[in-house]
């Protein structure tokens, strides 16, 4: 048998501001969007919550701009390079709350 896990070996995973993550989401029944960038933080449409997503060059002419995405049309998310909360950078601090 292995033996147990420490408590700090697994830290629960969540969405950092700064991380850079890989999203498939709904676009409609039959379409699947893809979104890749950073994620700067969670907005609310109304009453529905939403992801906000600075995309990466991948995306080409829309290099840069922010995509927000409901929550539930969210089908994956890749993390591709996680940020911890200790090392958000100032500027994205300064974004999120201005």
């Amino acid at each position: 048998m292995s033996a147990p896990k420490k408590k700090d070996e697994n830290p629960p995973i969540t969405l950092t501001l700064g991380s850079k993550y890989h999203l498939r989401s709904l676009a409609s029944r039959e379409a699947v969007l893809e979104t890749s960038g950073i994620f700067r933080g969670v907005v609310s449409l109304g009453s529905i919550d939403a992801l906000a997503m600075e995309l990466d060059a991948t995306h080409k002419d829309l290099n840069g701009k922010i995509r927000v995405i409901p929550t539930h049309k969210v089908i994956a998310v890749d993390i591709m390079e996680a940020v911890k909360k200790e090392e958000i950078p100032s500027e994205v601090t300064d974004l999120q709350y201005g």
